[in-house]
């Protein structure tokens, strides 16, 4: 079993382990941190509390150096414990409170407002996705809370992020049960 927490005032995200402890620097919401009850959408602050790991999307044409095949490079998509699936042009994630799909993946072009997954700026090459305001789902608590790549010196809307190569090895040890707390 992994252990994530995130110190959002010391901006580290921290991975524990049987027998390891490795730790990161991480950038959060751009406004801060607050309560879940509190989190509102496009508040750009990152909810606190823990949050379950669901699942993984990965971006195959920035990712097309890491292969299914035993003899090629050491990270081999077949050693991922949680599902995942290769993230493709059409793939949103709906961040309209009034919709039904709201905090939903979503095909584009959308009836309504949500994110695009496949960015050029290379944040969705690799997401996590949290568990956070899916089960239920609460209108307008806040969409699309995700771990993702991060790029140096920049803040999120709301969601943690990391540096490609901590992500793509943590992404190796992550197994369903796992989750990532937020204080």
């Amino acid at each position: 079993m992994t252990r994530l927490y995130v110190d959002s005032k010391q901006g580290i995200l921290i991975e524990e382990g049987d027998g390891y402890r490795y730790q990161t620097t991480c950038a959060i919401g751009r406004k801060g941190i607050v309560s879940a009850q509190e989190k509102r959408e496009g508040d750009g602050k990152t909810p606190l509390g823990c949050w379950p790991i669901r699942s993984a999307l990965l971006r195959p044409d920035r990712l097309s150096h890491y292969s299914f095949d035993s003899k090629a490079l050491p990270f081999k998509l077949e050693k991922i414990k949680i599902p995942w699936r290769w993230v493709r042009p059409s793939d949103g994630w709906c961040d309209d409170s009034d919709h039904p799909s709201y905090n939903q993946p979503v095909t584009l072009p959308f009836s309504a407002s949500a994110e695009t997954l496949w960015r050029e700026d290379g944040l969705y090459d690799i997401i996590i996705t949290l568990g956070y305001n899916d089960s239920p789902v609460y209108k307008g608590r806040g969409s699309a809370i995700f771990l993702h790549c991060s790029i140096p010196d920049r803040q999120t809307a709301g969601c943690v992020a990391v540096m490609q190569d901590f992500l793509q090895n943590l992404l190796l040890r992550l197994q369903l049960g796992d989750s990532l707390t937020i204080f």
